[in-house]
């Protein structure tokens, strides 16, 4: 936002002024540009100020989307405050904004990566407090950032720079996360307590699920319950209604069904009329028509159509939908909850294929006409094959000679550099663009990508630091790619905050301070004396 550090700067200059003449001589040792600078610099004072910022921007977002299905919005899951800030970082450095760039935390991580009984599974078994303190450590990590890159312009400036506008032009690191609540973890009372801390922490969308809580599973695993409508609605209204106590007028829910791949469900509802929603989802629920003679003691019965029936039910006491329900489900679910109260939907998918997510959005928008999506770009796809067998499937219709592939091994690398796998790998790299513009994606998010990554680049180091590469496994494969890329962290200390503790001891101690910045700190060797361009780059590896 245009001039804001500046106005930041000067209103917070003028404040401290005034306190030293307020206070007297008991403030001489306080620098107002110094107290200026800092605060300049941590401009978002508390979880509720990040909340109301970026819900302004991600309703502004889909406003321009609605304007213009090309203005999509993008994330990534990130499960720690670092991986967020890098993430960010690079974003600034590569795109120069960070203009419908997201944050996405994922409830499989929290569980994976960040609770105290160790890995586990998507289930909410994971502590539920660990959401909310991960909400809050990624926008610690992105202040920091925030901190960091103006301490160095300050700095600059007072060297003899001529950075003014860009600390007056300064853009935040600070930006929307969606952040999963899974089901809500229990009742309408717990979803609307957890989601308190978690707006407090500064999340403005909150993403659930219309799974049973305490039977919730993946939504890329078999076994999903969901809960009828009724249930679903309470805890819509519970967000809601916690984001208006908080001040949060404009916080985002987003509406998420699992009904594309869940069989089964816990309750019957109880209709009070024909063609009720409790009757619509009882419609659902498959039945065998029965004699009430022949009816068992304690058996659950319903009439539907004139005639007596009998729900199937499991051994375990849950209801088997009918099959081949799923895609009215799904689309009856989504009408529902943004008559109730939903900003957004995300539809748990099988399977990429942008015409098959298109034919449900467009029977949602059929009653809602601005309804968008938050689609996974899952890594739970194998997307390689999938969109391999896509086109398969659109060159046999178009009349290609397919023999020289084989249907059952479209993986092989053999094909890698065939028509049918460029093809493929142009539809993927096309996929955010094209779901956007004919499924009503909105925001496009990876959940689990940096645990992906983490894992790829851990297996890589490892193959050569144990092995014959030894140190240039790290030195070539991650080092020198850091200095040469630019990367931010590969000066460490810097970025862990030393260079700006430097300054700070020095506003707060004068020319006592102990500073760790000098001739002997080793990170000066990481300055890069000459920009290597992309042709260098490709030579060296």
């Amino acid at each position: 936002m245009k001039n804001l550090a500046q106005s930041n700067y000067s209103s917070a200059l003028e404040t401290v002024r005034d306190l030293k003449k307020k206070y007297g001589e008991t403030w001489n040792a306080i620098n107002p540009e110094s107290a200026a600078r800092m605060a300049t610099q941590n401009r978002f004072k508390t979880g509720l100020d990040i909340a109301k910022y970026t819900a302004a921007i991600m309703r502004k977002d889909m406003a321009q989307y609605d304007a213009d299905s090309s203005q999509y919005t993008q994330s990534l899951g990130s499960w720690h405050g670092f991986v967020a800030q890098q993430n960010m970082i690079a974003v600034k450095k590569h795109h120069k904004t960070t203009s419908k760039k997201y944050i996405y935390l994922s409830g499989w991580m929290v569980a994976a990566l960040r609770s105290e009984f160790g890995p586990l599974p998507d289930q909410s078994m994971h502590e539920k407090t660990a959401v909310p303190a991960l909400i809050k450590e990624i926008y610690d990590f992105l202040r920091q950032a925030d901190a960091i890159e103006l301490n160095d312009l300050f700095r600059r400036l007072e060297n003899g720079e001529d950075v003014q506008n860009q600390i007056d032009n300064f853009e935040t690191h600070i930006v929307p996360i969606i952040a999963d609540i899974d089901a809500g973890f229990g009742n309408e009372e717990a979803t609307y307590l957890l989601t308190k801390k978690m707006i407090e922490a500064g999340a403005c969308a909150i993403q659930i699920e219309n799974q049973v809580s305490d039977a919730k599973q993946c939504g890329h695993q078999d076994g999903k319950v969901t809960v009828p409508h009724e249930d679903f609605i309470d805890k819509l209204n519970a967000i809601r209604y916690a984001f208006l106590e908080l001040g949060i007028e404009d916080g985002i829910i987003v509406a998420r069904t699992d009904s594309e791949g869940a069989g089964l469900t816990q309750k019957l509802p109880v209709s009070k009329e024909s063609g009720d929603l409790a009757s619509k989802y009882l419609a659902f629920v498959e039945a065998d028509e029965i004699a009430l003679n022949d009816a068992k003691e304690d058996d659950v019965l319903l009439k539907r159509d004139g005639k007596l029936v009998r729900p199937v039910r499991l051994a375990n006491g849950l209801y088997k939908f009918k099959d081949g329900s799923n895609i009215d489900r799904v689309v009856l679910d989504c009408i529902t909850s943004l008559q109730n109260g939903a900003d957004l939907l995300w539809i748990e998918t099988d399977t990429p294929n942008v015409k098959q997510i298109a034919q449900m959005v467009n029977r949602v928008k059929a009653v809602v006409p601005n309804a968008k999506l938050v689609y996974n770009n899952s890594p739970s796809f194998n997307w390689t094959l999938n969109f391999r067998n896509q086109v398969y499937e659109e060159m046999l219709a178009e009349g290609d000679n397919m023999t020289g592939y084989d249907r059952n091994n479209l993986m092989d690398a053999q094909y890698d550099d065939s028509e049918l796998c460029h093809r493929a790998d142009d539809k993927i790299r096309t996929f955010q663009a094209d779901g956007s513009r004919e499924a009503g994606i909105f925001h496009h998010l990876i959940t689990l990508p940096t645990y992906h990554t983490t894992a790829l680049h851990m297996n890589d180091l490892t193959q050569g630091y144990f092995g014959e590469e030894g140190m240039l496994a790290y030195v070539k494969g991650v080092q020198r790619q850091e200095i040469r890329k630019g990367v931010s962290c590969v000066k460490h200390q810097r970025m862990a905050g030393s260079d700006l503790g430097d300054d700070h001891k020095t506003f707060f101690a004068g020319d006592k301070a102990l500073k760790a910045g000098g001739q002997k700190n080793t990170s000066e060797q990481f300055e890069i004396k000459k920009n290597v361009t992309e042709e260098e780059l490709v030579l060296e590896k």
